[in-house]
């Protein structure tokens, strides 16, 4: 507890650094994964390529993705960039599969419905596809967070890690307490992204209130 007391200014500081390195691969994964789910959840061939391939990429070790981030992108080990690079991967694989489903759980009757009213293919998609996919695809988005929230620490056996860099320095300091106020500190990220996700899913969903207020 002293110690954490002592270091409060910097767990705050690096905390910050841990988050950012957590949500940009999130948000980039998303971009990413929204073409490709919607490809997934028209046309059954791509579906039977796409999941299946997304699922494969989450089993790369993360430690070893870390490595070959450099090599593959040509940047320096410490650059941030590798751990963000590798992060928007596990987050297309996990969102893949997300965004195929909250797609394909959308009633068929409600797309017709949008067509007959005139919506174009783009237009329904952002104006009546999406919107009724959100409670879904948050669910996916809010594991991904999470998850990269966890693996940020792993970059520090490369030296970019985040909240990470406490686990190192702490067991080569033989100090359990550094160890533990980053564990506390990355719970307390994770919970309070979580809850940042949910209020941001109520309030894109009003209509998930209102049905539940009757």
């Amino acid at each position: 507890m002293t110690w954490t007391l002592d270091h409060l200014d910097v767990l705050f500081s690096v905390s910050l650094d841990h988050l950012w390195l957590a949500l940009i691969p999130v948000v980039a994964g998303l971009l990413i994964s929204l073409p490709l789910g919607w490809m997934a959840s028209r046309w059954r061939p791509a579906k039977s390529i796409l999941v299946p391939t997304a699922g494969m990429l989450y089993t790369i070790p993360s430690l070893a993705l870390f490595v070959l981030m450099p090599l593959i992108l040509g940047t320096r080990i410490l650059d941030p960039l590798n751990v963000i690079a590798a992060l928007t991967i596990y987050t297309v694989a996990l969102l893949v599969r997300s965004v195929a489903d909250a797609l394909a759980a959308v009633p068929p009757a409600v797309t017709a419905a949008a067509t007959a009213m005139g919506y174009r293919p783009l237009g329904r998609f952002f104006a009546v596809e999406l919107p009724l996919a959100v409670p879904v695809l948050l669910a996916g988005v809010r594991v991904a967070a999470v998850s990269n929230i966890s693996l940020v620490s792993v970059g520090a056996l490369i030296g970019v890690g985040g909240l990470g860099q406490f686990f190192t320095e702490g067991y080569q300091r033989g100090n359990p307490a550094e160890i533990i106020a980053a564990i506390i500190a990355i719970m307390v990220l994770a919970l309070l992204v979580e809850i940042v996700l949910v209020f941001t899913g109520r309030m894109l969903t009003p209509w998930t209130r209102a049905g539940g207020a009757r």
